[in-house]
């Protein structure tokens, strides 16, 4: 049986720092939830230490401007560590080659600009898939068009033995009220087609690393059963946390709303079967974060 708690101020005192979700825990892709904040605000006033740990593909500046445009205050968190600039890092590491195809959005262009933490990284050229050395997906052209409508590029790229990089492990988002197909959706496919993804985001531990990196430039060394993750999302912020031995307070209000039956907190018996269902079971769950 999952322990359902009331807020995290009520489980705070055992963290000196959370990993904390973005999208689904602290705003809902067009506002930030105001209860959300308030628990930051409140672990924070206590002394503790709050690292945003997004599968955002973006750079962490970037992922600041969003939130300060959705009314997340900049006082309710300390640091930001994406899956964009885990997975930036790499590809300026030379992982996927050097003539990269891109999928995304023109709002992704900044994943391009070299990162600061790479000493010294290959020089990158934007290509078309024919002259491609590898693939860096960031997510899809279109976010409502079912993942197969990309199947003959990945064919001819899996038949060139393309390596696809993958910013966003998720495979799906609400934004508001409408579901949208993110990077990890068509990373799933290529893998299925027999073609090769590589992932840096959650549940995978490189933004991991970086997280705890992050940390440690504001607070030091925070040992991991001090940690506390929050996240909504049971296949990337809960196994991810389970596989790195940290605790996990899962928000079930977000993705798994209907299936834990979450109104304002979840239904035991449905939030238990849910776990059960997905062979994952997070240290204490809640509906909202409050």
């Amino acid at each position: 049986m999952v322990q359902i708690v009331e807020s995290l101020a009520e489980i705070a005192d055992r963290y000196d720092a959370v990993f904390c979700d973005l999208w689904g825990c602290l705003h809902d892709g067009v506002k930030a939830l105001p209860e959300a904040v308030e628990a930051l605000l409140g672990f924070k006033a206590g002394g503790g230490k709050v690292v945003l740990l997004t599968n955002a593909p973006r750079p962490r500046a970037d992922v600041a401007k969003q939130l300060d445009q959705f009314g997340v205050p900049r006082d309710c968190w300390d640091t930001i560590a994406t899956s964009g600039d885990s997975a930036r890092a790499a590809m300026f590491r030379g992982i996927i080659g050097t003539k990269v195809w891109f999928m995304g959005q023109d709002y992704d262009q900044t994943f391009f600009d070299t990162p600061q933490i790479v000493a010294d990284p290959v020089d990158i050229q934007r290509v078309s898939l024919e002259d491609a050395e590898g693939i860096a997906c960031l997510g899809p052209f279109d976010a409502h068009a079912d993942p197969s409508v990309n199947r003959p590029e990945f064919l001819y790229a899996k038949q060139k033995g393309l390596k696809l990089l993958c910013a966003n492990p998720d495979i799906v988002v609400d934004r508001g009220g409408t579901r949208e197909w993110c990077a990890g959706a068509l990373a799933a496919l290529y893998t299925e087609m027999g073609g090769e993804s590589l992932y840096f985001g959650k549940p995978h531990p490189p933004v991991y690393d970086l997280a705890r990196r992050r940390l440690a430039d504001v607070e030091g060394a925070i040992p991991d059963s001090r940690i506390l993750c929050i996240g909504d999302g049971i296949g990337t912020d809960v196994k991810g946390a389970l596989g790195e031995d940290l605790d996990c307070l899962f928000v079930t209000g977000g993705l798994a709303a209907s299936e834990t039956r979450t109104d304002r907190q979840p239904e035991q018996a449905a939030l238990d079967a849910f776990v059960i269902s997905a062979q994952i079971t997070p240290s204490y769950a809640i509906g909202f974060l409050r």
